[in-house]
C-alpha cells in the first residue's frame, strides 16, 4: 500500500478521549508537499464549549498533520501551532478493510498534557 491510496476524507472516533476534546473529528490526508512518499493534512475537531480552557490549551480547532505509511502503519504527527508535535497518531490497517479502515492510538504531546498522558484509542474511516 502507499501513502497515496490514503488520500482523501477520513472519519476518527476516540475512545474516551481527555476532558475538553471530542469523541469524533475529521480528517483530510494529502500528498506532503516536499515528500511525495509522505503525507499531510489537517485534523478537525469540534471543540465548542471547551475552546480555550486549560484542558485543551494546547490544541486548536484544525491542526496540520504530516507523516508516513509505513507497510500497514500510519504514522503522523499532529501540531496545533504548525511550530511544536501536539500530539502522535499511530495506527495499523484493519485487516480486510482494504486500506479503508485503521486502529491505533493517538498521544497528547502539547504543552497542557499531563505527565503521563494515557494514549487513545482511534478507529479512522475513509469516507466515501
Amino acid at each position: 500500500m502507499k501513502a497515496a491510496q490514503l488520500y482523501g476524507l477520513w472519519a476518527v472516533r476516540f475512545d474516551n478521549p481527555p476532558t475538553g476534546l471530542p469523541d469524533r473529528a475529521t480528517m483530510l490526508l494529502e500528498r506532503h508537499a516536499e515528500f511525495a512518499e509522505s503525507l499531510a493534512g489537517i485534523v478537525s475537531r469540534d471543540l465548542g464549549a471547551a475552546a480555550g480552557t486549560k484542558a485543551i490549551a494546547g490544541h486548536a480547532a484544525k491542526a496540520a498533520l504530516a507523516g508516513d505509511l509505513e507497510g500497514g502503519m500510519l504514522l503522523l504527527d499532529e501540531s496545533s501551532d504548525n511550530i511544536s508535535i501536539t500530539g502522535t497518531w499511530n495506527g495499523e490497517m484493519v485487516e480486510g478493510s482494504c486500506g479503508k479502515a485503521f486502529k491505533g492510538s493517538w498521544k497528547d504531546t502539547s504543552s497542557s498534557a499531563p505527565d503521563n498522558a494515557p494514549e487513545v484509542p482511534f478507529t479512522l474511516t475513509r469516507l466515501p
